[in-house]
């Protein structure tokens, strides 16, 4: 991945910025791990500079700016909104985001292993009625995204007896987490279907009629990006018994007003884009580690190339 890094002598004598969702406790942070003060209320005074945050002021695309430090792990937003400064890194932060998405992805395979929905539905009606689980060891799950999230998804479900397998579109060596890996077309028999993938030009409506129509009844769970997924595809898959059920943590359009139609899609639930919620110590702890890999003349390895969006 050819992307550009500023030297560390250019780094040393760098400005540093920070937008205003990072709060003062992060800012405070920055400043100890830099030596320097964290500076507020956009690029005025010019200069070579490091900017934190969630959005690119339209004052440094014209220049000046040395690294973009996202504090979200999707930058697809970020890269959406205009062209990216040549010459200018950019990283993001992932702290333990792979790590709380795994959780949630397993969290929603054992509960229905455990028949939880359909329990939690007698409950209100008051119905005392057995219903056989079913073991989650065995069974295969198909990882659309095979980075760190997708990896450590792959990963905490293998250590429960679930073989998985990635899916690339580029014959690869299998990462860690992995049983088996697959190209996007090829079949495989799965019980649940994850997407991990990134919102780039090559997955934007990825999963579609013919997709879907291939899952074989498997249960779908989105925690990549919304505008990956499209949702009539999705419906008709669901109607048709072709998808299982379906479990959504993000959406094309967000946040979904209360009449929107996606809240009608049968045997689904949807969550608030809240599987992997960025805390403070992540930005704090990849910003850190990513000016340690600067300040060694390396690339660090939560670069984006903003040609491929990721």
């Amino acid at each position: 991945m050819a992307v550009p890094h500023p030297s560390p002598e250019l780094l040393a004598t760098a400005r540093l910025l920070a937008g205003p969702e990072v709060g003062s406790a992060v800012a405070e942070a920055l400043e100890r791990a830099t030596g320097r003060p964290v500076e507020r209320g956009g690029p005025a005074g010019g200069g070579p500079c490091v900017y934190v945050g969630a959005e690119l002021p339209g004052a440094l695309r014209g220049g000046g700016l040395l690294w973009f430090h996202s504090v979200n792990a999707g930058t697809d937003a970020l890269l959406g909104s205009g062209p990216w400064p040549a010459g200018a890194l950019l990283t993001r932060t992932v702290g333990r985001m792979g790590e709380r998405i795994a959780q949630y992805v397993l969290a929603w395979v054992l509960a229905e292993c455990q028949s939880v929905p359909e329990f939690a539905a007698q409950h209100a009606r008051g119905e005392w009625r057995r219903i056989p689980s079913e073991l989650a060891a065995g069974q295969t799950a198909v990882v659309h995204g095979t980075g760190r999230i997708g990896s450590a998804v792959a990963g905490l479900l293998r250590s429960c007896g679930i073989r998985t397998v990635g899916v690339t579109r580029t014959p690869r060596v299998v990462p860690p987490g992995f049983d088996a890996m697959a190209r996007p077309d090829e079949p495989v028999a799965a019980r649940w279907v994850v997407s991990a993938l990134p919102l780039t030009g090559a997955t934007t409506g990825y999963f579609g009629a013919d997709r879907f129509a291939a899952m074989g009844g498997a249960t779908f769970v989105n925690v990549g990006r919304g505008a990956t997924v499209d949702l009539m595809a999705l419906e008709a898959a669901l109607e048709a018994g072709t998808v299982g059920r379906a479990v959504l943590d993000v959406l094309p359009d967000e946040p979904a007003a209360p009449g929107d139609p996606c809240w009608r899609l049968p045997r689904t639930v949807i969550t608030s884009h809240s599987a992997g919620i960025t805390a403070d110590d992540d930005v704090v702890t990849d910003f850190t580690a990513c000016l340690r890999e600067l300040t060694a003349g390396r690339v660090p390895a939560l670069a984006v190339d903003p040609a491929r969006g990721y």
